[in-house]
């Protein structure tokens, strides 16, 4: 078995138990404030959530490719293959359970109001946009490897992305809910009774098909720090072989190799690239706000360089310091992330069967509402853990 990066395993482990806490509060009604969404424009913590996955994704796919050194066609499809797989299941949690819970009207036979509730399932979802992301990402990856045409890759979809929203916004502005055309694509392709209708009623999916265009520059720049790693190790490894080594730069003494590679210096530089994406995001946000509905550009480069200085403390600590114990229930989680969203989802679904209602037992306010949704970390974090210590890793 391959030697595994714990501590983006780590990372990826906090943001499930992050996700599993926003995603199932006490009651909607009642959201303990510090883990609500921005209401559009803006970030808070919680937003951060879903592009820590994505980018810790595409870092995980750096390591994934590292098996690919003829990229054939098959390749190519193995990684479509896996988006779409990732997509269907998105889907598929989505109709969970399958059949309507509820008549929509008692006058009708089983079969209209069944023909109605599929009607009005929703097409996109999170697991949707990540196999999106996932397969645009993947794709570019094994097209372009080299990290510079990766790097304009990422500029070019951004640009692309803002130049379609602008060029085809409409009042009150390119950037807003009424205004944005992302919400026509949405509609003009699925129907506006198969997208999310949770901002006020309009029927915009924050994780429509024209954002996974900027959804895979957050994968991309997961695995832009993926491959920088990698090479890093690959160069300390050389430099400690008696051996020489074709990825060795030349001309470059062996104990500058050693320092430059060394895994401080790779934290380091990576806390760097975190702080450069930031200032980017700040720049970008003039013109283009920060918005996690729409993804917008500034939005990639914000939550990205987040992620980049949480990987490199995590680095810091758990690879280089060794401090991995304190971290192990999160590794646990982060080992089997698409069990973690399957098991929440279906469990969350579930309550239908039996009336159930946490607020009925909890209360309704703000702290029994953050009491609840730590109860059902919890209880995912049990089934994980059952998981990690048997060595099961569920993969598609």
């Amino acid at each position: 078995m391959k030697k595994r990066f714990v501590s983006l395993d780590v990372l990826r482990g906090l943001t499930i138990a992050f996700m599993c806490i926003v995603n199932n509060p006490g009651t909607w009604a009642h959201v303990f404030p510090p883990l609500r969404h921005a209401a559009w424009e803006g970030c808070t913590p919680t937003d951060l959530v879903y592009p820590f996955f994505i980018f810790c994704m595409g870092c995980a796919m750096a390591f994934s490719f590292t098996k690919y050194e003829k990229v054939d066609a098959k390749a190519y499809l193995k990684v479509l293959k896996r988006g779409a797989l990732i997509f269907l299941v998105g889907l598929a949690l989505n109709l969970y359970p399958f059949f309507p819970t509820s008549l929509h009207d008692e006058s009708w036979s089983f079969g209209q109001n069944y023909v109605w509730w599929l009607q009005h399932r929703r097409i996109f979802g999170v697991l949707q946009r990540i196999g999106l992301s996932y397969a645009i990402g993947g794709c570019l990856a094994l097209w372009l490897r080299k990290p510079g045409k990766i790097m304009g890759a990422i500029a070019a979809l951004c640009i692309v992305y803002t130049g379609i929203l602008v060029l085809f916004g409409r009042d009150p502005g390119a950037f807003t809910l009424e205004g944005n055309v992302s919400l026509r694509i949405d509609r003009w392709l699925v129907g506006g009774d198969h997208c999310y209708h949770g901002y006020n009623g309009t029927d915009f999916d924050p994780e429509g098909l024209l954002g996974s265009m900027t959804g895979a520059c957050s994968c991309l720049l997961g695995y832009l720090i993926g491959s920088m790693i990698i090479r890093s190790q690959r160069r300390m490894a050389a430099s400690c072989s008696s051996e020489p080594y074709k990825v060795l730069p030349e001309g470059v003494p062996l104990e500058v190799v050693k320092i430059r590679n060394s895994p401080d210096r790779v934290a380091l530089r990576t806390s760097v690239y975190g702080a450069c994406s930031l200032m980017l995001a700040m720049v970008l946000s003039i013109w283009i706000p920060i918005c996690k509905p729409l993804w917008s550009a500034s939005y990639v480069f914000y939550a990205g360089g987040w992620a980049m200085l949480a990987l490199s403390f995590l680095m810091y600590v758990v690879d280089i310091k060794g401090r991995s114990k304190a971290f192990e229930p999160f590794k646990a989680m982060g080992m089997n992330p698409l069990m973690a969203f399957i098991c929440s989802g279906v469990i969350a679904k579930s309550y239908t069967f039996f009336s159930f209602s946490p607020s009925k037992y909890f209360g309704a306010n703000e702290y029994t509402s953050l009491l609840y949704a730590l109860i059902f970390t919890t209880v995912i974090f049990c089934i994980l853990w059952v998981l990690y210590r048997k060595n099961i890793v569920i993969k598609l």
